[in-house]
Order: structure tokens, then sequence, then C-alpha cells
């Protein structure tokens, strides 16, 4: 069923829009038919637009996405409405960077229970999938992570995560790799499990693109 997008939608203003993707949802997809964020949100400003300007002359509502989020991942997202804000996000996301901290739960305990992740990964876009690879592999690019254990049962993890890169399915494959793969993930760890993947993007810290303030955003509540 297409979600009410007015219902996802966290904060609005005329340069941004934060909003809380469920799982299951693409950020943005090319596959026709389907739906995702940016679809959703281009509609949501195509209606308002047409609100104010009944005659239907305006332009298409901008909208830019910054950041994005697995389709089996829910979490909050930033999109930018103006070119500008478009530009200084991404600033900020190549530079100082965002903060973009996750939630997640992992098989096994990690060792230690606090630690920095540094690796280099490589997408194969054949099969959708990253890897740690060296290096000095052609195509790798470094990411790199912080995580900390909130809570451990039954040798289930509830680990806390900050994100320092953005690569394709990062937290995914640099937890597999450590050899905590998230509860859930069919790609990096249990293939034959029927559960979702147990990871949200929980909280989300970055400077306001047309304004000198601080913004924070966090879901009230954690899916799990």
């Amino acid at each position: 069923m297409k979600p009410d997008i007015s219902t996802l939608i966290i904060y609005e203003d005329p340069h941004i829009i934060v909003c809380h993707k469920p799982a299951g949802i693409a950020t943005q997809t090319n596959r026709i038919g389907s739906q995702d964020m940016v679809s959703l949100l281009k509609n949501y400003l195509a209606k308002h637009q047409r609100r104010l300007d009944p005659t239907g002359r305006g332009s298409a509502p901008y909208l830019a996405v910054i950041h994005r989020l697995d389709q089996p991942v829910e979490g909050l997202l930033v999109f930018a409405k103006t070119p500008k804000a478009a530009k200084e996000l991404n600033r900020q996301l190549t530079t100082s960077g965002f903060g973009k901290h996750y939630l997640a739960l992992v098989c096994g305990i990690p060792v230690p229970p606090e630690g920095t992740l540094t690796d280099y990964l490589i997408k194969d876009g054949r099969t959708n999938t990253s890897r740690v690879c060296e290096p000095n592999t052609p195509g790798a690019k470094p990411a790199r992570l912080h995580y900390k254990i909130k809570e451990v049962r039954d040798n289930i993890s509830l680990i806390e995560i900050q994100l320092d890169t953005g690569r394709h399915h990062q937290i995914r494959v640099q937890m597999a790799n450590l050899g905590c793969p998230l509860i859930g993930d069919r790609k990096y760890g249990n293939t034959k499990s029927t559960e979702p993947i147990k990871l949200c993007a929980y909280r989300l810290e970055f400077r306001h693109p047309a304004i000198d303030r601080i913004l924070t955003f966090s879901l009230p509540d954690i899916p799990f």
C-alpha cells in the first residue's frame, strides 16, 4: 500500500525536507512502477505547488538526494529543495561529514566492545554487493565507522554506529567482516533468515544549509 508521505515528513522549510524512510522503500530507484522516497516527495511537492498555482504553469519541483539508505533499512534522510541547499549539504557530507547514527542488532559480541573499523571496499555492480579488499585494488574506496556495544542478550548485541564515510552497504559489509553480521541480513549474514534486517538510521545531525544552526533529529521509537 502506498504510504502517506505527509506522515513521514519530520521537518520541512523552504530549503530542506527531513523524513522517516520506512523499511522496504528505496531512497531512489529506476524501476518502473516502484515507489521510492524521491517520487513520493516530488508528488507531494507538486501537489503543494499546484495549490499555490492552480494554472500549473510553474516548473517541476526541485528535490536533490543528499545521502541514501538501503531499501531494507529504515531511518532518517534529508533532501534539498534548492540547488544552493544541495551544494552546501553535499559540501558538509564530503568534508566535515554529517552526524549519521545507527542502531543495529548483530550476531555475536564484537571485540573490542568499542572500536573504529577502517577498511577498503569495492562494489560489484553485477551482484549489487560490496566486499572488503586490499587498498591497492582498482576501484577500492576507504570506509570508516565507529561502533559501541549498548547491550548484549543471548549472544546478540545491540550496537550504536556512527558513519564517517557512506559506502555501498558499508555497515553490513564491515560488521560481517568483523564476524558479527547484522540480524536479518541475507546478503552478508544468514542467507536463510526470514527476519527483516535489524538496522535503523535513528539520529541525524547537520548544519542547516541557509541558517548558521546545527539541526539534530532523532526517531522516538526504534523498531527492534
